[in-house]
């Protein structure tokens, strides 16, 4: 199941994401979001957990929970929404 997890500190790495989550189960991968032009975070990323109940048991135990002094929002990721094709601008 992927995760996804919302209102992260920015200097949360996905080390610590794996860290965390992995203390539920079997974590496949973390990924932090990071901003193509500034190289920062976007303050959000996804977990991959393969059991689905353990993902559960994560999501359960750490939405809303304070992580790293903010508190974040956890819950199953959904499909990236189609968008129409971005006009060129010249």
């Amino acid at each position: 199941m992927n995760i996804y997890i919302g209102n992260l500190p920015y200097s949360v790495t996905d080390g610590d994401l794996r860290d965390k989550f992995s203390e539920f189960g079997q974590v496949h991968s973390a990924n932090i979001i990071i901003d193509k032009f500034s190289g920062r975070s976007k303050g959000f990323g996804f977990v991959d957990m393969p059991n689905e109940s353990e993902a559960r048991t994560a999501i359960d135990a750490m939405n809303n929970k304070d992580f790293k002094g903010r508190t974040i929002k956890v819950n199953e990721a959904r499909p990236r929404e189609q968008r129409p094709p971005r006009r060129e601008q010249y």
